[in-house]
């Protein structure tokens, strides 16, 4: 009995010990350490960040003077850098970073200039040796689809479709030799296949090319194909599903798209201003004050003047059969002798001279004749060369398909489709 019972102590204080080292069991969690965060190469750690944007007076010397930087360290850096980065073109209302020691004077050791969203130049100074290079973030293309019914205008169809005005500009200048966007009506349509810019993969930075496009204009559709013809050129224009380029000699209008014809080319036109009939040899293009007005065409300034009724106003000659004038400026931007691509801003509406309102008088000299344009057969641009159609029309093929298949609907509406993401640097 006695063995018994201290055979049970013993079991009672080894199963006592083997519960205490059970107590005495401490669990162990890892601690990860946590990333660096980085910005443009940087681990911000390591400094004080100031992010501003550059002020009315501001310069690249005063914003690294009020950062600690001696005057001779800051002409010794924009020497240093000159041919990467001029100093003296800093921006006011552009972005920058500044990069300063943690230490408790925060003297800048980089200052990053943020061109855009996506391209930044990056000035390292932190050491003896001065470096200046650039900087441009991954992008992120996605390809889009969009289709829309016009109900008042294509600029408030667009809007209204969330998309921004330079896409619409854009739009504009593909069939700005196609169509008369004073004359679009409502029920017009239309499609798009174009690129959005993203960094980050959310934040839009913008619109990349637009691919193809389709015009519905009085029951009539107008396509619009983005080719390269020339490989050695690399120029790309816009051909119809012929194999046409959109592309005149001659815009349709010398305002962009947000104007109205207040008047038209005519012989017998009872004027207001005079109180009799007097020929009008021009067509009248109503557009808000200041309203930019474009050469219709190439060509060579030949007068640039202000003179009685017709105001400020600009002649342009674009060969020896066809010059254009655009009359009643608020000012003129160019001068005799200057050479003017189509398209070019050669002035902006105004009043000046016999006017009742703002409007640019548009009018077409041929021969040394005043003419009506838009009744003459005006030339047009080559269109593809026979052996250059096959290959043009393999590469529109699928576009057209995708165009086709992109649904109308009843109501103004915004079809987005992701089709491809390609990753750039």
């Amino acid at each position: 009995m006695r063995k018994i019972t201290i055979l049970l102590v013993l079991f009672t204080f080894l199963f006592s010990c083997k519960k205490e080292e059970k107590r005495e069991i401490i669990e162990t969690k890892v601690i990860e350490k946590p990333k660096p965060v980085l910005l443009y190469g940087f681990n911000l750690d390591n400094y004080n960040v100031v992010h501003d944007t550059i002020k009315n007076g501001d310069s690249f010397g005063l914003i690294l003077d009020r950062h600690h930087v001696m005057y001779p360290k800051i002409n010794k850096i924009a020497t240093t850098i000159k041919e990467t980065f001029d100093v003296r073109r800093v921006r006011s209302g552009k972005p920058y970073t500044i990069l300063t020691s943690k230490d408790s004077i925060k003297k800048a050791q980089v200052f990053i200039y943020k061109h855009n969203k996506v391209n930044a130049t990056i000035i390292n100074f932190k050491d003896s040796v001065i470096s200046a290079y650039k900087h441009k973030k991954k992008v992120k293309i996605v390809e889009k689809e969009i289709a829309g019914e016009i109900y008042s205008n294509l600029s408030v169809t667009m809007d209204s479709l969330g998309l921004t005005p330079t896409l619409t500009n854009t739009v504009a200048d593909i069939y700005a030799w196609t169509l008369d966007f004073y004359r679009l009506q409502k029920g017009d349509k239309f499609k798009l296949i174009y690129e959005e810019k993203f960094i980050n993969d959310t934040v839009f930075v913008g619109y990349g090319e637009v691919k193809a496009g389709l015009f519905n204009h009085k029951g009539e559709d107008l396509y619009a194909y983005k080719f390269v013809a020339d490989s050695i050129k690399n120029i790309a224009e816009f051909y119809d599903e012929k194999g046409n380029m959109l592309r005149s000699t001659f815009l349709k209008s010398p305002i962009k798209f947000q104007y109205r014809i207040s008047s038209r080319y005519n012989l017998r036109r009872k004027i207001a201003l005079y109180g009799r009939v007097r020929a009008h040899r021009g067509t009248d293009f109503a557009a808000p004050y200041g309203t930019p007005i474009m050469s219709t065409a190439s060509g060579t300034v030949v007068e640039s003047a202000r003179r009685g009724g017709n105001g400020n106003y600009v002649k342009v000659k674009h060969n020896s059969t066809y010059s254009t004038q655009y009359l009643h400026m608020k000012r003129r931007k160019v001068r005799v002798g200057d050479y003017v691509k189509q398209g070019d801003i050669i002035g902006l509406v105004g009043m000046t001279g016999n006017t009742s309102g703002p409007h640019v008088c548009y009018r077409f000299w041929k021969n040394g004749r005043q003419v009506d344009p838009f009744r003459e057969k005006l030339p047009s641009a080559k269109p593809l060369k026979d052996s250059i159609k096959p290959r043009y029309f393999n590469f529109i093929e699928p576009l057209k398909k995708q165009l086709d298949s992109i649904p109308f609907f009843k109501k103004t509406t915004a079809i987005f489709v992701e089709k491809e993401t390609l990753a750039t640097k």
